[in-house]
C-alpha cells in the first residue's frame, strides 16, 4: 500500500480527512487496517496572513514546505483536505516532490459520475469568488453556481467564526439549507459542500439537494489510490 500525506490547513477538515481513511480503510481492508498515513500542518493562522493578502504565491511556499516534510517521512502522494488553498494548487504541482490528488477534480469526478449537470458550490468567499471549482467542473462538462453575495458573506462568516474552531450551530444548519433551497429553485441538482469543515454541519439528510462532500471524496479516492 501507498503511504498517504496530508497537507493539512485547517484542523477539523484534515480530522475528519484522516477519520475517513481510517474507515474507509478497514471497510476495504478489514478491521483496524488502512494506508499508512502521515499529517502536517503549518497554524491556520499562517495561512490566513496569505489568503487574506492574496498571495496565493506564499499559500503555495507554506503548502510546499509540509509537502517536503512529508515526503521526507516517507508519504507517496499527498492530498489536502482545503479547498480554498487549491487555488494555489498551480504553482505547487511542478515544484512537489510527491505526487498530488486534487480535491476540486475529484468531486468534479464524482459529479460527473452520477449525471449532475448544474452543481452548486458552497465554501469560504474566497473559494466560492475563485476559479478552483469553476475548472474544475467545466471540465467535466458542468455547470456552476454560487449563492447571491450577502449570502456568500454569511457563509463565509460561518466558516470561520464556527465551523474552523469545531462550533456547529443549529442556526448555523438552518442558514445553509435555506441557501441551499434556493440554488435548487434555481435549477441545481447537487451542491458541493466545498469548505472541509461543511459536512460536519451539513448532513446529506438534511441537505434539499443531493451532497457532493468535499472530505470524505478526497478521503477515499486516497484510499483508492494508496490500494491500487
Amino acid at each position: 500500500m501507498l503511504h498517504i500525506g496530508i497537507v493539512a490547513c485547517s484542523t477539523e477538515g484534515a480530522a475528519l480527512c484522516y477519520r475517513t481513511i481510517s474507515l474507509e480503510g478497514a471497510q476495504r481492508l478489514g478491521k483496524y487496517e488502512h494506508p499508512e498515513v502521515s499529517l502536517h500542518s503549518f497554524p491556520l493562522a499562517e495561512y490566513m496572513k496569505f489568503i487574506d493578502a492574496g498571495d496565493w504565491a506564499g499559500v503555495a511556499e507554506l503548502m510546499l514546505g509540509s509537502a517536503d516534510r512529508l515526503a521526507k517521512a516517507g508519504a507517496d502522494f499527498l492530498i489536502c483536505p482545503d479547498n480554498t488553498i487549491h487555488q494555489a494548487f498551480d504553482l505547487v504541482e511542478h515544484r512537489s516532490p510527491r505526487p498530488w490528488l486534487h480535491i476540486a477534480r475529484e468531486v468534479a469526478e464524482e459529479a460527473k459520475r452520477s449525471g449532475f449537470q448544474r452543481v452548486a458550490v458552497l465554501g469560504t468567499r474566497y473559494l466560492m469568488e475563485g476559479p478552483v471549482y469553476l475548472e474544475a467542473l467545466r471540465a467535466a462538462g458542468i455547470a456552476c453556481c454560487i449563492p447571491s453575495g450577502l449570502e456568500r458573506e454569511r457563509i463565509h462568516q460561518i466558516i470561520f467564526d464556527e465551523l474552523v474552531d469545531g462550533h456547529f450551530l443549529a442556526r448555523s444548519l438552518s442558514y445553509y439549507v435555506e441557501v441551499i433551497q434556493a440554488l435548487k429553485g434555481q435549477g441545481c441538482d447537487a451542491v458541493v459542500l466545498g469548505c472541509t469543515e461543511i459536512p460536519l454541519l451539513v448532513t446529506a439528510d438534511a441537505s434539499p439537494l443531493p451532497t457532493l462532500d468535499s472530505t470524505r471524496l478526497l478521503a477515499k479516492a486516497a484510499v483508492n489510490k494508496a490500494l491500487e
